[in-house]
């Protein structure tokens, strides 16, 4: 077996450790996942407000707008789950438990990212795919083979694109020791300004969240392909850009390594 496969396997080994250990305390689980949609269930009431007021937002209709709400809290429920041992570095550093993930022979970011397992946050998730559920049918979408595609590529780019944020801000902690809470501006703020199309904050917000934190790539345009204000078929493949996000995240990781200095513990 290649390097590749064994650790997909050793990654899969910790998801169902994880799972396994999760599923001890049932009704507690399912307490966490109903707590999690119920959170995320009051961005839903604050979307069908406003919307009930002025009806369109920038000339996104409601059901429109909860495309763009289902996909975003879609792809940042999934990389909360599975990324979530990058949100929570500062304490893995702090108690000197990186120095063991360092002199194990595999891959660091894989140990990290195998380290927690959110499964409650399937809750979000959940409500996710009702809204979709509700949204899908009601936005008038046609929906042809490559609108799906979109969609899908939007909820999965998405859900990588957060994870990078997660690695960003795991990475500086190397060099702060503690996490720097502005950073959450961009990952849970960035699930927040998602409840609506990117335009709505103005040219200079879009143009932020498109070219340095390329949010834009897995919502606003390939929204606009999918409700047919565009039919620019590189709208549909923009997620699919967004990943290369994903490198200068690893690069920071790999500089925060070299910089790393044990605990001593």
């Amino acid at each position: 077996m290649n390097q590749e496969g064994f650790e997909m396997k050793l990654y899969f080994r910790y998801l169902s450790m994880h799972i396994k250990s999760q599923m001890q305390y049932k009704i507690s689980f399912l307490m966490l996942l109903f707590g999690q949609f119920l959170t995320s269930f009051s961005a839903l009431l604050s979307i069908w407000f406003m919307m009930d007021r002025f009806y369109t937002v920038d000339g996104f209709t409601f059901s429109e707008v909860l495309l763009c709400f289902a996909a975003v809290l879609a792809a940042f429920s999934l990389a909360e789950c599975f990324g979530r041992g990058f949100d929570t570095f500062s304490t893995v550093l702090g108690n000197g438990e990186f120095d063991r993930i360092l002199v194990r022979p595999r891959s660091s970011m894989l140990q990290v990212l195998g380290s927690r397992l959110e499964l409650s946050r399937m809750g979000r998730l959940l409500q996710a795919m009702l809204v979709l559920c509700y949204a899908v049918p009601a936005s008038g979408v046609v929906w042809t083979a490559d609108k799906i595609c979109a969609l899908v590529l939007m909820i999965v780019c998405g859900a990588a694109l957060f994870c990078g944020l997660f690695v960003i801000y795991a990475g500086l902690c190397f060099f702060t020791t503690e996490a720097l809470e502005v950073l959450n501006i961009f990952t849970d703020g960035g699930r927040e300004f998602g409840r609506y199309p990117l335009s709505v904050y103005g040219d200079g917000v879009l143009k932020f969240l498109t070219f340095v934190i390329p949010l834009a790539l897995v919502q606003y345009y390939p929204l606009l392909y999918l409700t047919g204000r565009s039919d620019r078929v590189l709208y549909m493949l923009l997620p699919l850009c967004a990943l290369a996000f994903l490198i200068p995240c690893r690069l920071l990781w790999r500089l925060g390594i070299r910089h790393y200095r044990s605990t001593g513990s």
